[in-house]
């Protein structure tokens, strides 16, 4: 991130970030409400209009995959388990394709991962929220994707599927992938999380979590 401003209707979400995620790298993004956390994970995933002079730069041909916050799904979008997952392969079907045995074989295999199978037709508006966001980490699996931007994943999620899908979190650190994710749980953040960034509109503090999470970041952010 070089110099990352971003405004909505002239109002500044986020002040001249400047920093790097390094490759491989699983990173806690969290501050209090109007920080600009999840204005940071749309413009990493170059969702937002940068102002003049920030830039974001990825190394080219990055995979990139990008779970927004619940609230802004629309869970009654008559999708079912299977479909939803089998969007992240939207790069490789197009808009008329269809999918072949193997990408099937692909989407069985993330539903059996995230503790989905056997639901791969029930409707999405059916399932609970942790029904739901398994479903999402299933087709954020198939993305195979080299950077995973996840904004407050585990938030209305009952514990168990939490845990299971933290372990996905850290499987994907091991793998080498780099993830950023915005959280709210501090104490979530000093266990998982060996990088955090605390963020108040622009950045406090960047580096270990240990460093970071300290009295006096947190009371100036």
């Amino acid at each position: 991130l070089h110099n990352l401003t971003v405004s909505y209707r002239q109002h500044p979400a986020l002040h001249h970030v400047s920093g790097h995620f390094a490759q491989g790298s699983l990173t806690a993004v969290i501050g209090p409400n109007g920080a600009g956390k999840s204005t940071l994970l749309k413009s990493l995933a170059g969702l937002l209009p940068l102002e003049p002079h920030s830039r974001v730069e990825r190394a080219p041909g990055l995979r990139l995959a990008y779970l927004p916050q619940q609230s802004e799904l629309d869970h009654s979008f008559p999708l079912d388990v299977r479909d939803c997952v089998l969007l992240g392969l939207w790069s490789q079907t197009g808009a008329f394709g269809s999918a072949t045995p193997a990408m099937l074989a692909c989407v069985n295999a993330a539903l059996h991962a995230v503790g989905l199978e056997g639901f791969e037709r029930r409707h999405v508006g059916t399932l609970s929220s942790g029904q739901i966001q398994r479903a999402l980490f299933a087709r954020l699996l198939v993305q195979d994707a080299q950077l995973i931007l996840l904004d407050e994943p585990f938030n209305a999620v009952e514990s168990k599927t939490t845990a299971a899908l933290l372990a996905l979190v850290l499987q994907w650190q091991r793998e080498g992938r780099t993830v950023i994710t915005v959280l709210h749980d501090d104490a979530q953040v000093r266990t998982y999380f060996p990088q955090t960034l605390l963020l108040a509109r622009e950045c406090i503090a960047w580096g270990p979590t240990a460093d970071v999470l300290t009295d006096a970041n947190l009371q100036r952010a």
